[in-house]
């Protein structure tokens, strides 16, 4: 493992995007954390004090951890670039394929949630009339 970024310029958007992805999971722990150590006492030190270095530290352990999985574990960078390597190879939809799809999908949700309530309504009639629902409640 070297010191600086392990294969730079390759793999660019999945390591943006997983450093972006992986920052608010460590800024949402961090908020977290600090909303734990309001409800604490420090026995007479400063309660801001504690809770800033603990934020401080915390963050700093977890963005150096971030890099190394990120930037320089070679394992882990080469699965990243070769993610971004078979994502340009994906043939994407056009937007009115798309929008086709969206709607067959809108519209046989409803069908199948019609069928089923129909169906529902039958089985009712079916076992009210058998005497088998009671229709009070």
């Amino acid at each position: 493992m070297g010191n600086g970024i392990y294969k730079s310029g390759q793999g660019y958007w999945v390591r943006l995007m997983s450093a972006i992805a992986y920052g608010v999971l460590v800024a949402m722990g961090l908020m977290w954390l600090l909303g734990f150590l309001k409800t604490k006492t420090f026995g007479g030190i400063e309660p801001a004090y504690v809770q800033v270095g603990s934020l401080l530290v915390c963050a700093f352990v977890f963005g150096l951890i971030g890099f190394w999985f990120i930037g320089s574990k070679r394992r882990t960078v080469e699965f990243m670039i070769a993610t971004e390597g078979e994502m340009k190879k994906v043939n994407w939809s056009s937007k009115r394929e798309l929008q086709r799809s969206t709607w067959a999908v809108i519209f046989l949700t409803f069908a199948l949630a019609f069928f089923c309530f129909v169906f529902d309504q039958v089985f009712y009639y079916i076992f009210y009339s058998a005497g088998v629902l009671d229709a009070s409640n």
